[in-house]
């Protein structure tokens, strides 16, 4: 465990024997046991101590993001905190979780983008910055093969779709799409949209105007690959925009 100054830093002149028995017992001897518990669950009792007082100032702020750093996820937090609640009391509670909504903000994505990854096999791979630019929201971009026939697995966050695009070919031509994970949307021009689950196929004619993408409150995930053809090429047009695409039901 890194070595604890906090005491000193804030205290060493005021109350320095306080800020020594900080720093060198409470930190350096009893938090230092992780023979004996791991800093984890010495994290986890620490928080529910505090909150059980009502100590939810700076300090708790100190400890949950202490505990984040242990291993504590955002997931184990919140039941955490809900099981204490029916001891502690509840507006307790209600003030823990305000401030540990703060510490673990920034894992809400990942968590949600780790739990789609465990539904399929391909991975998700790097954001998809080279078609950004084609995109409403963030996009990611996975080569799962570049012989004979090039294959990807994209996926979107919820709410991210591709622009409307043509695949144009003289002959042969067009898209194949192989959902893989998640909710998502297929959308042909003057036709009916198509709703995307796992194991959805959908083959895609040339020389037609669509767009693809997640559902609004789904991440998705899907193979795609182009058929082989004469005179290939894509055109990009006009994004989906958010009135258009929130009527989709």
């Amino acid at each position: 465990m890194k070595k604890q100054t906090a005491g000193r830093e804030n205290l060493g002149e005021f109350a320095p024997k306080f800020a020594q028995l900080n720093d060198d017992v409470l930190f350096g001897e009893v938090w230092s046991r992780e023979d004996k518990l791991s800093l984890r669950d010495r994290s986890l009792i620490t928080v529910v101590s505090l909150m059980s007082q009502g100590l939810t100032d700076t300090s708790f702020r100190h400890h949950l993001s202490l505990a984040k750093q242990n291993g504590i996820t955002r997931s184990e937090i919140a039941e955490i905190l809900t099981h204490a609640a029916f001891y502690a009391g509840w507006p307790k509670a209600w003030a823990a979780f305000r401030m540990a909504k703060e510490v673990w903000a920034e894992d809400s994505v990942e968590d949600a983008k780790a739990q789609h990854q465990s539904e399929m096999v391909f991975p998700i791979g790097a954001p998809n910055d080279g078609f950004a630019q084609y995109f409403m929201g963030q996009s990611y971009l996975a080569s799962l093969s570049t012989e004979q026939v090039k294959i990807f697995n994209v996926t979107f966050e919820p709410g991210c779709r591709n622009n409307w695009h043509i695949h144009h070919a003289k002959s042969g031509g067009g898209q194949m799409l192989v959902c893989t994970a998640g909710e998502g949307w297929y959308c042909e021009e003057g036709k009916e949209p198509v709703s995307l689950t796992p194991g959805t196929v959908i083959a895609i004619p040339a020389n037609v105007r669509h767009w693809h993408g997640a559902k609004k409150d789904s991440w998705f995930s899907h193979i795609a690959f182009e058929i082989p053809g004469e005179d290939c090429s894509t055109e990009w047009c006009e994004p989906v925009g958010d009135e258009e695409y929130n009527k989709l039901k």
